[in-house]
């Protein structure tokens, strides 16, 4: 069957099966890598992206429900081509040691951007309380927890990326 919807800014049409999973999709029919997939259950949150600004978990989501929506992975944070602009969180997450291995930065990003939207000033247990769904296994979350608190002042700082 055949979706259009907007990816990162740029509207897409895409040919899908019915019972195809967004991650799928996004990994390897649009070559968008970055998304991970860690465990296929939605217990990690390693494929959290933002559809119609929302997180959800793209390992579980079937591709048809994108048709008409906007959905925004982490290759849509990037700023102009050839800018090198890190978004206000992802610079947080360098900037307080926010990551390990990576593997599930994606999906912490997405997850804390989300948290962040309205609320500048994160404490440290809302902050560890809307991580629940997102596991690292690198890390004791601290950093994470810091750099989260540090991008949400950073986003409104910014004008609320």
């Amino acid at each position: 069957m055949q979706i259009s919807f907007t990816l990162n800014g740029q509207p897409t049409t895409v040919e899908v099966e019915p019972s195809m999973l967004v991650a799928d999709l996004l990994r390897e029919q649009l070559d968008l890598t970055g998304t991970h997939v860690g465990c296929d259950t939605s217990q990690c949150g390693a494929c959290v992206v933002h559809l119609d600004g929302v997180p959800v978990k793209s390992c579980t989501l079937l591709a048809p429900s994108l048709d008409g929506a906007t959905l925004l992975t982490i290759e849509g944070l990037q700023g102009e081509p050839g800018s090198n602009r890190l978004h206000p969180m992802q610079e947080a997450f360098r900037e307080h040691h926010g990551l390990q291995c990576g593997f599930c930065t994606p999906g912490m990003l997405m997850t804390a951007i989300a948290l962040a939207q309205d609320k500048p000033n994160l404490t440290e247990a809302e902050v560890r309380h809307g991580l629940e769904g997102n596991i690292c296994r690198c890390t004791g979350y601290q950093n994470i927890v810091v750099a989260v608190m540090a991008g949400a002042a950073a986003m409104h700082a910014a004008g609320g990326e």
